[in-house]
């Protein structure tokens, strides 16, 4: 029995039943795969420019065809691949293998950050079942497998950079801070996502260090220039590339004009992407990158100026979808009478309302330290209910959702213990007076 006990507060073995749960998901996805489809199971523009890097084209190319340099997506994870494709081969099936194994060990790795912010915030208990929560979350087992892109990657880098947000005001070196600001800095070239999160975390470890010491400005001051560093190469180099009218990414006009158009139906319109529509792809090469987005973008903002009470409906719908993966009421769903789509229906419906209390309850027990966790859940979806979104864009913050699903099942079972406690003692028998 202490054997099993030692077990569950192991957080080794959280780990290593993440991992191994994930693994055996992958064994039985490429199981059900023919092996001639391998070069469609790697992700799309991510795919394509790792292939380009790979041939010594560089960082170009998004659509399976020459384009020229592009910033279709941020740097790290495409990088990461063309170095899986040089090794294992362009396309391959041993390729698809290693860089869906990778991402299940991202997957698997996050349960320590994970482990270590919820027992920072709310103690062992909470930590320990966060832990458990993320290895068995069942988006947190598939969709390292099933999509080859950076949201596992970019959810490890958000979550550590978070826990080192609570703990970074007990340190008054250089370095510390310095890794700080390059944690940050790496985060953000894995997803630009996370730059909508950074402000806000960044001034809670000042203010929090500013209480210690008189030294915040200096040591914040390290952290701002560490991060910056840390992304300038990436922004210095599309600047010079795109003759300054690129920063972080080249594809904002396209995604918001795919999810703000009149052909939208309720979130995005999905065939009208250059992978899927051929004149799209015919307008994409003809006009060059550049050219392309920002003309979708003059779009997207004419139609939205227009359209008001469309554009508030899809973000609607976005929004639905962000926080229960279905941009459909949970009536409509539920009336399908499948029992697969209701276990799913349950399940994410589930997650958010539980990540909304645990939210709660700790907005009330510690108002302060609740703070980035509330930053996290408001503003890191916010691009999406303008642009587009599906189920996985989400993926990065889903630690997040679980420790504090985590933490709302724990305070709900020890309110439940201490009631049946005092209802016990309750029913005791008291002494008289004489006695």
């Amino acid at each position: 029995m202490a054997g099993i006990t030692k077990f569950f507060k192991s957080s080794l073995a959280i780990m290593a039943v993440a991992l191994l749960v994930r693994l055996i998901f992958l064994f039985a996805f490429f199981h059900a795969q023919p092996v001639h489809i391998a070069r469609y199971l790697i992700g799309e523009e991510t795919g394509s420019i790792a292939a380009s890097i790979a041939a010594g084209h560089g960082f170009s190319s998004p659509l399976y065809a020459p384009s020229g340099p592009t910033a279709w997506v941020m740097p790290i994870f495409p990088y990461l691949l063309a170095g899986v494709f040089k090794l294992f081969g362009t396309y391959t099936l041993s390729a698809s293998v290693i860089i869906r194994s990778l991402n299940v060990l991202f997957s698997g790795l996050t349960c320590l950050p994970i482990i270590l912010l919820g027992r920072r915030l709310f103690g062992n208990a909470t930590g320990l079942a966060s832990g458990w929560t993320w290895a068995f979350l069942p988006m947190a087992i598939t969709l390292p497998v099933s999509w080859v892109w950076e949201m596992s990657l970019a959810g490890m880098a958000l979550t550590f950079a978070l826990w080192l947000t609570y703990v970074i005001d007990e340190r008054n070196d250089a370095l510390a801070w310095t890794a700080y600001g390059f944690a940050w800095g790496f985060a953000v070239l894995v997803s630009a996502a996370v730059l909508s999160v950074i402000p806000g975390c960044f001034l809670f470890a000042l203010y929090r260090r500013k209480q210690r010491a008189r030294d915040w400005l200096r040591l914040g001051s390290l952290a701002a220039l560490a991060f910056a560093i840390t992304i300038s190469p990436w922004i210095i180099r599309n600047q010079i590339v795109f003759h300054g009218k690129v920063l972080f990414r080249s594809n904002f006009g396209l995604e918001l004009w795919l999810g703000n158009n009149s052909e939208v139906p309720d979130t995005w319109a999905w065939w009208l992407h250059p992978l899927d529509s051929p004149k799209e792809l015919s307008d994409f090469f003809r006009l060059g990158e550049v050219a392309y987005m920002e003309g979708k973008e003059a779009a997207a903002v004419h139609f939205m100026r227009t359209h008001p009470a469309e554009v508030a409906r899809f973000q609607f719908h976005r929004f639905l979808e962000t926080w229960t993966s279905y941009s459909d009421s949970f009536a409509d769903i539920w009336a399908t009478r499948k029992l697969s789509l209701r276990a799913d229906l349950l399940m994410n419906y589930g997650l958010t309302l539980l990540t909304l209390l645990g939210l709660l309850v700790a907005r009330r027990k510690t108002p302060v330290a609740a703070l980035p966790l509330l930053n996290v859940i408001v503003f890191f979806p916010i691009v999406y209910y303008i642009c587009h979104t599906t189920p996985r864009y989400r993926h990065p913050i889903d630690p997040v959702l679980s420790m504090l699903s985590a933490y709302a099942v724990v305070c709900t079972l020890r309110a439940i213990r201490e009631s049946v406690r005092s209802g016990a003692l309750n029913k005791l028998p008291q002494p008289t007076a004489t006695e």
